[in-house]
């Protein structure tokens, strides 16, 4: 097999080899934010202009589940369909699915290999170059949809070289700040940076920054605002959820926030595919997305969360505390970046949890365990385990049939619990 000091891209065969090279040329660590090389690269190919109907969506939280929720819901309905999102969780080919599937590794090595052909002298970051080669399998399968999840930020995030037919904001918090700016204003205008003069933008956020009007009004983009254009409103069996023309009641329950799922069903409703009742409560039932209030296994039962910002984390508090009453203790197995670990990070979760493992996570954004002790209370009960696979193994084998482990803090956190549930049997 090919070392990562002799690839090149003559001698890369396989994904793994490509994706190794594509690292050792730009760390997926280094971000450089700006349109000019990735739109002059997918010039040379018309990358940017993708079949069918294309929605562009941003947010600081919530993108994904509002992809997941709208891609089942096509599928449903017999459309084509992709969805382009990151980061992934145990395989680089979950990043774009082609009607429910992963791209399979010949893809993305076809892919892959036309985007260094195609951009000859030109240096492109890891998400530039692995998202223009995204799009090319995109370009190739002639989907009726292509859903494409925004990055980071959305003003100069690779994504944003397209042109949507609708796009979506889902919520605006603090998350990025070195690259977004300081707060929800700043933040804000960047997410908005997805809007198209005189095209419709579908937005969850309730709370909007003046920002983001500021953007809308200057690009004569109509906003369908959650409040007022489509409201949803949570029941003790079901969800109801209404728009100007219609009105659903009763729809099944989801484990993902209702918040995503009622803006995926106004997306749809702006495109006029929303599907008749009787089908969207069939295609409802069925929409989960790993690592998402994913139950991993039961007696001891252990949940799976991507949650790692305030309001990510909040949610997670919220749902934890409707959950709690059910267990004896809940432990909580914890990871996060640098970035994240600030002073009342994890305060919402303090009334739920019994007693924490720590983790560190790996260099260079990783943040250590002591970090993340730092920030929690001198009264709380701590563990510090050399890393997540050995915090999980250890927790797992504590737990009684009635406690909860839970794991969350960052997408590489619950990939290393995923990778251990996959790799033994599961302990009941």
């Amino acid at each position: 097999m090919s070392t990562l000091t002799s690839l090149t891209s003559q001698s890369c065969q396989s994904l793994d080899d490509w994706l190794r090279f594509i690292e050792q040329q730009h760390p997926q660590h280094q971000i450089e934010l700006g349109l000019d090389r990735v739109r002059q690269v997918a010039d040379r190919a018309e990358l940017s202009r993708l079949p069918g109907k294309v929605v562009l969506i941003a947010g600081t939280n919530g993108k994904g589940t509002t992809a997941c929720c709208m891609e089942q819901l096509l599928l449903a309905q017999d459309f084509t369909v992709a969805v382009y999102s990151s980061p992934h969780l145990l395989r680089f080919n979950e990043r774009l699915r082609i009607n429910g599937s992963d791209a399979p590794d010949s893809a993305w090595v076809e892919a892959l290999r036309f985007i260094e052909q195609l951009r000859a002298d030109i240096e492109l970051t890891y998400f530039e170059f692995t998202t223009l080669a995204a799009f090319y399998l995109i370009k190739t399968q002639e989907p009726d949809f292509a859903l494409i999840e925004v990055g980071l930020g959305g003003r100069l995030d690779a994504t944003n070289i397209v042109e949507p037919d609708l796009s979506i904001l889902t919520t605006i918090d603090l998350d990025h700040q070195d690259w977004l700016g300081p707060d929800r204003e700043a933040i804000g205008r960047e997410k908005a940076g997805i809007f198209r003069p005189g095209k419709v933008a579908v937005v969850a956020e309730q709370a909007l920054p003046a920002s983001v009007l500021d953007v809308a009004e200057r690009l004569q983009a109509p906003l369908l605002r959650a409040g007022s254009a489509y409201r949803w409103q949570c029941q003790q069996d079901g969800w109801d959820w209404q728009c100007e023309t219609l009105a659903f009641h009763g729809l099944p329950l989801l484990p993902v926030p209702l918040q995503n799922a009622a803006t995926a069903l106004m997306a749809l409703q702006q495109l006029q595919r929303l599907p008749n009742e009787a089908l969207l409560r069939r295609a409802l039932a069925s929409v989960s997305l790993p690592g998402r209030m994913q139950l991993l296994q039961q007696d001891p039962a252990v949940l799976l969360d991507v949650a790692h910002n305030p309001q990510s984390i909040a949610y997670l508090a919220d749902r934890l505390a409707q959950l709690r009453p059910g267990y004896r203790r809940v432990i909580a197995l914890c990871g996060m970046m640098k970035d994240k670990v600030q002073t009342g990070a994890l305060d919402a979760l303090l009334p739920w949890v019994d007693h924490w493992v720590l983790s560190p996570l790996p260099a260079p954004r990783g943040a250590d365990a002591t970090m993340l002790q730092q920030i929690l209370p001198a009264t709380a009960r701590v563990f510090r385990c050399p890393d997540v696979a050995t915090g999980y193994r250890q927790s797992l084998a504590s737990l009684a049939a009635d406690d909860l482990l839970l794991v969350f803090g960052s997408f590489v956190t619950v990939s290393a619990v995923l990778e251990q549930s996959t790799a033994q049997p599961e302990v009941r």
